[in-house]
């Protein structure tokens, strides 16, 4: 019990207090919504599994369990173009860190996730689905601190991830995102739907953000046009953001069918 009462003291400290719920906020009026809490899990699929007895459970399972206790907005994404072993990704957005923990808690103990999760936890050793997954926790920035959920519309998203040399480069690359750069991802439609600074996980510090659009060329045509827009030419030669970012990963993705994201 102490142990949980010190994770979650250090997570609330960690996240921080959170700003309004319209996507973009003004400075002014940040300090009055709490932001979101993100997990994102990765899952990396052994050679030769059965991945529909990973959807079924996820299907079956995990997300009506999660929407059973408030978390309404459940995301399973594959890659655009498969890898070898596939991957799948799960996104799961909470209120709050203390909302997070009391959720995973109810989960454990809930009757019907027990019964509907039974096949899934009675998988053998020698036919395990994947070696291990990935898991990361994000608190959403104070400029974006809700999810923007897309249309239902055939559409991909695509994953970043920029890592930072130190914790002031991520917070200054932060800061970029929140003077400036909201505005030309929506001019150029790269369309967010998450922007969140990782609390807890691998490769510290660095920041994830989602976004989403039509199809591939939209996709391409928005970087064209988000490193053609003025706004972003004065941002990107101010000094005070030199050197905020070391590595840039990305990957593209496609929600399931079943995917509420």
């Amino acid at each position: 019990m102490q142990r949980r009462k010190f994770l979650q003291s250090s997570l609330v400290a960690t996240a921080g207090i959170a700003v309004a719920s319209n996507p973009v906020i003004a400075a002014g009026d940040r300090q009055t919504t709490q932001k979101e809490i993100y997990e994102w899990r990765e899952y990396e699929m052994r050679f030769g599994a059965d991945q529909g007895q990973l959807e079924n459970y996820f299907k079956t399972a995990l997300i009506p369990a999660l929407n059973k206790f408030g978390v309404k907005e459940v995301g399973v994404f594959k890659e655009l173009t498969p890898s070898e072993p596939a991957k799948f990704y799960l996104l799961t957005t909470f209120s709050s860190v203390e909302n997070y923990l009391s959720v995973n808690a109810k989960i454990k103990a809930d009757t019907d996730y027990i019964k509907n999760s039974t096949a899934y936890h009675s998988i053998s050793a020698d036919k395990s689905l994947y070696s291990r997954f990935s898991s990361s926790l994000m608190v959403a920035f104070d400029g974006w601190p809700k999810i923007v959920i897309p249309t239902g519309k055939s559409r991909i998203f695509e994953l970043r991830t920029y890592e930072g040399y130190s914790e002031d480069a991520v917070r200054r690359k932060i800061k970029m995102f929140h003077d400036g750069e909201f505005p030309i991802f929506q001019r150029a439609k790269l369309n967010p739907v998450f922007c969140g600074e990782v609390i807890a996980g691998e490769k510290l510090p660095r920041l994830t953000y989602l976004i989403t659009c039509d199809s591939m060329e939209e996709r391409n045509k928005g970087w064209s046009a988000f490193v053609a827009d003025p706004e972003w030419k004065k941002l990107v030669s101010d000094p005070q953001y030199a050197n905020t970012i070391s590595k840039i990963s990305n990957t593209f993705l496609v929600p399931t069918s079943y995917s509420q994201v």
